[in-house]
């Protein structure tokens, strides 16, 4: 039993990227498809696909890699808020990650979103995770 999802599911991708898997099966939370989401949104990875397997519900997330040299997209994944010392910020702290190149999934009370959107917005929240 996984105590920290988010850190579990960027652990996968990270480990995954660095042996140039292409697919990489994740359990299926909530939190973990609104990350698998927005990564897709923001070009991150292919896609992905929520898979059941008798009782137990995964997410097949397809990895995404630059040209014929397989160079990763995802150069750095970090999680930020832990179960030990969450990160909390409001709307005119927000995170800007490498000048904006990169993002931060930021979880506010109206639903998980990238730190561009969450300023759009007006709002704060819980920092999980810088990419780029």
């Amino acid at each position: 039993m996984v105590t920290d999802t988010i850190s579990d599911m960027l652990t996968r991708i990270r480990n995954a990227n660095q042996v140039k898997h292409q697919i990489v099966q994740i359990p299926r939370t909530k939190i973990c498809i609104a990350i698998a989401s927005i990564l897709k949104e923001e070009g991150f990875i292919e896609d992905f696909e929520l898979y059941n397997e008798g009782k137990f519900n995964y997410l097949l997330i397809s990895l995404k890699y630059k040209e014929k040299s397989r160079k990763p997209v995802i150069c750095k994944i970090e999680r930020i808020s832990k179960p030990g010392l969450r990160v909390y910020v409001n709307s005119k702290n927000l995170p800007k990650v490498l000048g904006n190149l990169g993002i931060a999934i930021i979880s506010t009370s109206q639903g998980v979103m990238t730190n561009l959107k969450a300023k759009e917005l007006g709002i704060g929240g819980e920092v999980l995770c810088y990419i780029w």
